[in-house]
């Protein structure tokens, strides 16, 4: 009796454990994303600027980093790569572990390199995992305060009687502000000398300097036009600028455009959609914020939230536009 009940109970016995380890086998699998959910962030995350310290934009992604960080319990460290026309980073970011460590500005000039080079080193749709969208810029036209030009008709008269005589700044080759620098010449007959910066804030010093004639970039130059040192033309914004009230818009101009060229947060493809939701959740609440949003006010940034579903999306549609623009204008950087 006793060796056939040893012999019936090992089945049983199997079966019942075989059982409990499934159940716990299953447990782990269930409860392994929340755990994990729980230990990041575990140690720094490293945000990618591809701007100058100091620049609207950098300012403003340090702004959302000591927001974010508060909730992330974790430090947001700004790491500026400037050059490029600003997609410096963009390698580095592609490449990166999708850990959740590694995270970069995404804007357009991004979307649009590959479009630009014969060797292409990234697929902005396939090799990032693109978090959530933030605001845009305000850009617009400047001169040094002692300028001859008197206006944007003034400036626009002056470049047709000198073609290629006048210069302009902006933050780098291809950037959206050059892009559409180039466009509005085109569309007001007249030629333009590009003259490409790191950043904004290199090029507004350039005006300063007089060392070009005008700054087509992003509102960096607007605390020098209340202060007297520089004079805006035109701004690009739907609307006119609450802070330069006397300033028309390109639609005022006689042009339909409107450029504020919209930007976000990204990481390498791959990321843990936990991962990805716990980010987004922070920045999308420092991006809300009362701090965020005075500095927001700062460089007149409009707010352009999009969340990780519309966001990819938008990048997805973004990319066949810039392919199409790039194509259009002919512009090649190799």
């Amino acid at each position: 009796m006793g060796t056939n009940a040893v012999v019936g109970s090992g089945p049983v016995g199997l079966e019942r454990l075989s059982r409990r380890t499934l159940l716990a086998s299953a447990a782990a699998t269930v409860t392994a994303p929340a755990v994990a959910q729980e230990r990041y962030p575990d140690r720094p995350i490293r945000l990618l600027v591809p701007w100058t310290a100091g620049s609207s934009s950098d300012v403003q992604m340090r702004s959302l980093a000591e927001v974010a960080q508060q909730s992330l319990g974790q430090p947001v460290v700004i790491e500026n790569r400037p050059g490029a026309s600003g997609t410096l980073h963009a390698q580095a970011l592609a490449a990166a572990r999708p850990d959740g460590y590694t995270l970069g500005q995404m804007h357009l000039s991004v979307v649009r390199r590959p479009f630009l080079v014969r060797q292409p080193l990234w697929n902005t749709v396939t090799d990032y995992t693109h978090i959530l969208r933030l605001c845009g810029w305000m850009y617009g036209v400047a001169v040094k305060a002692d300028s001859p030009h008197r206006d944007w008709r003034d400036f626009i008269a002056r470049a047709r009687a000198s073609p290629g005589r006048l210069t302009f700044a902006t933050s780098g080759i291809a950037t959206t502000n050059h892009l559409a620098m180039e466009e509005l010449a085109e569309r007001e007959g007249a030629q333009l000398t590009h003259v490409p910066y790191r950043g904004s804030s290199e090029g507004m010093t350039a005006v300063l300097s007089g060392q070009v004639d005008c700054i087509a970039d992003s509102s960096v130059w607007v605390p020098q036009v209340e202060a007297g040192q520089m004079r805006a033309l035109c701004v690009w914004t739907a609307d006119r600028v609450p802070r330069l009230p006397s300033v028309p818009t390109l639609k005022e101009l006689g042009h339909d455009m409107v450029i504020t060229s919209p930007y976000g947060l990204s990481g390498p493809k791959g990321m843990d959609p936990a991962v990805v939701r716990v980010l987004h959740d922070a920045f999308k609440a420092a991006l809300f914020s009362p701090a965020n949003a005075a500095v927001r006010g700062q460089f007149d940034m409009p707010e352009q939230y999009l969340d990780t579903e519309q966001y990819t999306d938008f990048i997805a549609k973004r990319a066949e536009h810039e392919r199409t623009m790039v194509q259009r204008l002919g512009i090649k950087l190799d």
